[in-house]
């Protein structure tokens, strides 16, 4: 029998393939993990496993992901699990490190400023170069330079090769208009003693190719490197890899080509692609078990990869997986159409103030939308509803002020005696800094400040619940969840682009804007491009574990011209298509149920979703939600009754009204 203490006792609670990834310890592997499959479990509990059983060191293992809070929670399992020794990083934050340690003894310089931004450096540039610019200028340009850097060329390169990579005019600027740019900018950077985030790569590569003892010590320091999110790696991110491995192939792999959503910046899925082609005797290990989401949020993400014709590859690495749901049955996803954008954001507030009444946190809702600036309606409809909101993407959490001075303050509060509490001194602390137990009852910067610091009293608990139980030990957490910019899950519901939702999951999703123009941008034209903004569609749903809505409105603004259509990639999923119905398309009055109506509307729900999974049918296909609505406003008690009742025909009432009528009754 397997003791607690023994490596085998990591494998418990795993299921087969996750089991498999676990114990194929020696590389080269390739895992392709869909949504929801449980990748960071699995990964995580092969280091560990490979700690326990002596096959790795913990200090000779470098995890490598895309993201400050993925490395951060990676960090924190492995943690848990005995292996806290193992380094877990961003490409950036592993080659910054390496090339602080480096540069001043083997090149003997010292380490050039990072640049926050680009956008400084590029408007001087373009100033040089006599270019008129504006602020969307220069945001494209930074981004043409920053997509012709992770592909490894120069000014001149880009003259040669951005053509054949079919890169159009910038900011109507031509190829070489872009190359000068970028010659002048690189230039700037050099007078300046800056580096700007792809320098850091480069700049790594450049020592471990011109200095052999940098890169001896780096293949002296990890032999076994675990890549994540490995849809997502810029060829140059795939050359300092390479670097980093030598000739050694113990490299194991994270990925799924159908969350590939990040081309624009010069990402690839061709390395995923083509692994098993780079190391023949690799394995490939597939993790399809959704434990996320729903079947009913699983049917609709396979439908939309489906209808994109994913299947044309069946069985290799770029087809991806095809997701299996292992949870219970939850409620239908709701179709949404609007009049216009303020009408769509007012409902959707709505929407959620529904939710939390009925007992999903804030916290653990969110809307998403396709570009940051269609976040301004839906901040104003739920500071309309008093509902607390984060903006994802703005100022990083740890840079905030106010969350800077009390970091400070719990920093001092643990080198000072005292035989208070320790939650108490986290308190006092916080208290010294602004923070109260109530929320200010006003909005706006001070509520904003508030929640910041209320975010950062929740996680010191968190902490402490965790094992951390001294003042010392919840401010060296701080500290390092500070260093790796690791922040904490604000308290209000989540606004953000579904970029920036990609590796975050929620209980409630609302994707919002699914109108053709937006979802697929009208930016998209290529097949590829296109192709790209439905795997974004199919990441904002999988990010939903239970209630998911998509909606769109048909004009932008309150009387306007309704010629929006809802996305081309929900063609035969929105209920309309069908001859059905369109459900929550209604009056504002017609969706609003409350207490004991809307108790009986998610009796319903939850009842029809289970003859949609018996029966293989859609959910509005069986009954609509207008027609559960207005069954659950009426209060039938007999067939006769259920007949009056809109969208209850002799049909549906012979097959659904003895049981409808059953699902009354229990309440």
């Amino acid at each position: 029998m397997t003791g607690a203490s023994s490596p085998d006792a990591l494998l418990d609670g795993l299921d087969p393939e996750q089991r498999t990834v676990a114990t194929t310890l020696l590389g080269p592997v390739c895992v392709v993990a869909g949504a929801g499959t449980g990748k960071t479990r699995a990964i995580t509990h092969r280091i560990a496993y490979g700690v326990r059983t002596g096959t790795y060191s913990p200090s000779g293992v470098l995890a490598v992901t895309f993201t400050a809070r993925a490395a951060g929670e990676m960090r924190e399992r492995l943690r848990a699990l005995g292996a806290p020794g193992v380094q877990a990083r961003t490409f950036h934050a592993a080659a910054l490190r390496q090339l602080a340690y480096f540069l001043p003894r083997v090149a003997h310089r010292t380490l050039p400023r990072l640049m926050d931004h680009k956008a400084p450096a590029v408007a001087q540039a373009a100033a040089r170069l006599g270019l008129e610019v504006d602020r969307a200028a220069v945001r494209d340009m930074a981004g043409e330079i920053e997509w012709a850097k992770v592909n490894r060329w120069t000014g001149e390169d880009y003259q040669r090769e951005a053509p054949k990579a079919g890169r159009g005019t910038v900011a109507g600027n031509d190829h070489t208009a872009i190359a000068r740019l970028m010659t002048v900018y690189e230039e700037i950077l050099r007078e300046t003693g800056a580096m700007d985030f792809e320098d850091v790569l480069l700049a790594t590569a450049g020592l471990m190719t011109e200095y052999s003892e940098v890169a001896d010590q780096v293949h002296s320091q990890y032999r076994h490197i675990v890549v994540d999110e490995y849809q997502d790696v810029s060829p140059i991110q795939q050359h300092l890899l390479d670097l980093w491995l030598g000739t050694r192939e113990e490299l194991c792999v994270v990925g799924d080509p159908n969350q590939t959503i990040y081309s624009f910046t010069g990402a690839s899925a061709r390395y995923l692609i083509d692994f098993p082609s780079r190391y023949p005797n690799a394995p490939v290990i597939r993790l399809a078990r959704d434990y996320r989401s729903t079947p009913q949020v699983v049917w609709l993400a396979n439908s939309l990869l489906r209808r994109g014709g994913r299947g044309q590859r069946h069985g290799d690495v770029g087809a991806g997986v095809e997701l299996v749901a292992q949870r219970p049955a939850g409620p239908a996803a709701a179709y949404l159409a609007f009049p216009d954008d303020a009408a769509e954001a007012t409902g959707l507030a709505r929407r959620v103030a529904r939710l939390v009444a009925n007992g999903v946190p804030a916290h653990e809702v969110a809307i998403l939308f396709r570009t940051n600036s269609q976040s301004e309606p839906f901040e104003y409809a739920l500071s309309e509803q008093s509902i607390p909101y984060q903006v994802r993407g703005a100022q990083r959490f740890f840079a905030r002020p106010e969350v800077k001075r009390a970091v400070g303050l719990l920093r001092s509060e643990a080198r000072a005696p005292s035989d208070a509490p320790t939650l108490t001194r986290v308190r006092d602390a916080l208290g010294a800094a602004g923070w109260n137990p109530e929320p200010p009852p006003q909005r706006g910067q001070s509520r904003e400040q508030w929640e910041s610091l209320d975010a950062l009293e929740r996680l010191c608990r968190q902490v402490h619940d965790a094992g951390a139980t001294t003042m010392d030990a919840i401010a060296a957490v701080i500290l390092d969840r500070q260093a790796h910019d690791h922040a904490p899950a604000g308290a209000g519901v989540t606004l953000a682009s579904l970029h920036a939702a990609k590796g975050l999951e929620w209980d409630a999703v609302l994707l919002a804007g699914l109108s053709d123009g937006l979802m697929p941008i009208s930016l998209a034209e290529t097949p590829e491009q296109v192709a790209e903004e439905r795997r974004l569609l199919y990441v904002g749903v999988t990010r939903a574990r239970e209630h998911l809505a998509l909606s769109y409105a048909a004009a932008r603004t309150q009387g306007g011209s309704a010629n929006r259509k809802h996305s081309r990639f929900l063609a035969g999923l929105w209920p309309e298509d069908d001859g059905v119905s369109r459900p929550d398309v209604a009056t504002d009055q017609d969706r609003m149920l409350t207490g004991a109506d809307a108790a009986r509307y998610e009796r319903l729900v939850a009842w029809r979703a289970g003859e949609a999974q018996v029966s293989g049918a859609r959910s509005f296909a069986i009954l609509p939600d207008v027609t559960l609505r207005a069954i659950a406003r009426s209060k039938p008690t007999t067939v006769r009754d259920l007949a009056g009742v809109r969208g209850m025909g002799p049909i549906k009432i012979t097959r659904f009204g003895a049981a409808i009528l059953d699902v009354l009754r229990q309440g």
